[in-house]
């Protein structure tokens, strides 16, 4: 009798073992690509219909924006603002997408509803970047925007921006209850952009049109023997720091 129990007790813990086994090779691996990374790929359909992410935007950079859902409040104040800075980001080489795990359908009727609230406001904008359909969960899993810990069901709010070679650049991610400020995703891209066209580096709190950093492509001595202000236009900090000016 005993040695029936045993072997049931084996029996089931070989199953249960089995089935954790299946369940976990059955599920994809959701993370946070990590900066430096190249950009998770995908076809999906859209408010501007099928799309391929990034490769479709070319040498263009990308933002990808996940938001938690339709119609909400927080949700409704980002995008219509984002419709306002549209040709802003167009004009930075910048393609928009945005994405949520709500449908197609849903998509179309938000942008409707949106379209309608700027034009009351006296703001009449289309919404010409593209609304991601991703109500199966398999872009916002790649992307590491759906946390089960928080909410298994909506994306995170979150902001990818995506180089022209579809390298990840920037990641940042907020609470559903706080919303984006969206100058300051502007001005992230604009200092992407510049550091990458000038080799330089940007300091704290810098806007466009602000003194830049250089890098160190000499020993510190050098600069400690720098004068506070070069001929070269370069001023220096104890040694420390030295910024310069772009040409406009």
């Amino acid at each position: 009798m005993n040695k029936k129990v045993i072997l049931c007790a084996i029996l089931f813990l070989a199953l249960a073992q089995l089935r954790s086994q299946t369940n976990t090779s059955s599920t994809p691996n959701s993370r946070i690509p990590l900066l430096g990374e190249e950009a998770p790929a995908f076809i999906a359909e859209s408010t501007n219909g099928t799309i391929e992410f990034p490769g479709q935007y070319g040498g263009k950079w990308k933002i990808l924006f996940s938001h938690p859902a339709d119609f909400t409040p927080v949700c409704s104040t980002e995008i219509m603002e984002l419709a306002l800075m549209q040709q802003d980001f167009k004009d930075l080489n910048t393609q928009i997408v945005v994405i949520s795990t709500d449908d197609i359908n849903r998509h179309r009727t938000w942008v409707d509803a949106m379209e309608n609230t700027l034009l009351k406001e006296d703001k009449p904008v289309k919404i010409k970047f593209p609304l991601v359909d991703d109500s199966k969960y398999g872009v916002c899993w790649e992307y590491g925007m759906i946390t089960p810990s928080n909410d298994s069901k909506h994306a995170v709010r979150g902001v990818f921006i995506i180089d022209p070679k579809n390298k990840i650049r920037s990641i940042s991610f907020s609470p559903s209850s706080v919303g984006r400020n969206l100058d300051e995703v502007k001005r992230t891209l604009v200092a992407l952009q510049t550091a990458d066209k000038n080799t330089v580096l940007t300091p704290v709190n810098w806007k466009p049109g602000d003194d830049v950093l250089l890098p160190y492509p000499n020993s510190v001595t050098y600069y400690e023997n720098k004068n506070k202000k070069a001929a070269d236009g370069t001023n220096t900090l104890d040694g420390l720091l030295l910024y310069t000016k772009l040409e406009k």
